[in-house]
């Protein structure tokens, strides 16, 4: 049985969940010499909703943070291609290596999140799973104090620290807490069916278009390749209802009837999964005592799978903003959030939208390849912050 956990009664920051914004931003901090402390609600290396898929510059900031060689030894197999389907036409595009980078890579979340905590652990920090927080603290000038968390035991720990970060996705009950508004949100939302067939030849990443529907193919661990098909959610709703095996298989048919014979014959590991797709958002991310971070502060569609490289990109914004501090920092980290996001965004969502043919779609895709490289360009530009004085 496990004991009940105990305490130090303030840390400098307390983040709320442990997934790939919250143990990122974690490690970033604990590095920086900062006492920090991560609560997630669910169990060390546990799955969750995920396209896997890492981009350019999430891969080059992993190997930047000394963590890319252990996705590399669990086996994550590497991904030197990416082929769009545009209809009957292909285009097929080889991932160019540079001095830090030779392949992306699309690691099951059961071992990504794992190397994730494991860095946060071993750079100081201290990580807890299976504990929710239930609510914050708050000083009578309205400044974040602390949280009080629930454990595995049913306990409640009030938890004092100088900075409350959410890290706890789309439903944030730190956003809730400190009642972070939207200021923008997108018009457009794209739902999917997903599951992970083992015996595919590792072709790089896939992705197949027709009107109206969408598929994907990423190799990943095990093996296996996760298989997504994605449609308008006001189809899904109506379709859903026979169960997303068969949603899946219908859209696949229609998007790619090649593809759907290659996975016949396939083995299929575990069951369908299905999402009916949410709007995207930028959140006010930061305030007296708190910010937030990942999909707790901006969340776009993971149609274009880029969610994983989003909460990357933000966990450093924000531990430089940590390092820096003051408001204009925190304000810093928001406009820089945005300004890097806002492209990402729109073009996403117009592509969420399914209101497109052949060439518009592939107009959507050089935008969002030239939002993507002034990402990279702006990551690539950062420099380890100063460590913070004891």
């Amino acid at each position: 049985m496990s004991r009940q956990p105990v305490f130090d009664r303030h840390y400098d920051a307390i983040v709320v969940g442990a997934r790939v914004a919250g143990s990122a931003t974690a490690m970033l901090l604990a590095r920086q010499g900062l006492k920090v402390l991560a609560v997630d609600r669910q169990a060390y290396g546990s799955d969750t909703l995920s396209t896997h898929a890492l981009m350019r510059g999430a891969v080059a900031q992993l190997s930047r943070w000394g963590l890319l060689a252990e996705i590399v030894a669990a086996g994550t197999p590497p991904i030197r291609r990416t082929t769009f389907h545009y209809g009957d036409e292909t285009i097929a595009i080889d991932i160019k290596p540079d001095s830090s980078i030779d392949a992306l890579y699309a690691p099951r979340r059961t071992v990504l999140d794992r190397v994730l905590v494991d860095g946060a652990r071993a750079a100081g920090a201290r990580v807890e799973h299976g504990m929710a927080v239930t609510g914050l603290t708050v000083a009578p000038d309205g400044r974040v104090t602390g949280a009080t968390v629930r454990d595995r035991h049913g306990t409640v720990h009030g938890i004092a620290a100088d900075l409350v970060i959410g890290a706890d996705g789309r439903h944030s009950a730190v956003a809730g807490f400190v009642g972070a508004r939207n200021y923008r949100q997108s018009k457009h939302r794209a739902a999917a069916v997903y599951g992970f067939f083992a015996g595919l030849e590792n072709q790089g990443f896939r992705w197949f278009y027709r009107p109206g529907v969408s598929a994907g193919v990423i190799p990943t661990n095990d093996g296996a390749s996760c298989i997504v098909a994605s449609l308008p959610p006001e189809r899904f709703g109506r379709e859903i209802a026979g169960g997303p095996e068969a949603v899946f298989t219908t859209i696949l048919a229609e998007t790619s009837p090649e593809l759907a014979t290659e996975i016949a014959g396939a083995m299929r590991h575990g069951s369908f999964h299905g999402f009916p797709g949410e709007p995207g958002y930028f959140r006010r991310s930061f305030g007296s005592g708190w910010a937030l971070v990942g999909d707790a502060g901006y969340f776009k569609d993971p149609l274009t799978a880029h969610g994983i490289t989003d909460a990357f990109r933000d966990a450093e914004l924000l531990a430089r903003a940590v390092a820096d501090g003051g408001t204009q920092a925190f304000r810093r980290y928001q406009t820089e959030r945005d300004t890097l996001s806002v492209d990402l965004f729109a073009t996403t969502a117009a592509i969420a939208s399914f209101a497109w043919d052949m060439d518009m779609i592939k107009q959507h895709h050089r935008r969002l390849n030239q939002a993507m490289k002034t990402e990279n360009a702006a990551l690539a530009a950062l420099t380890a912050p100063v460590a913070l004085a004891a």
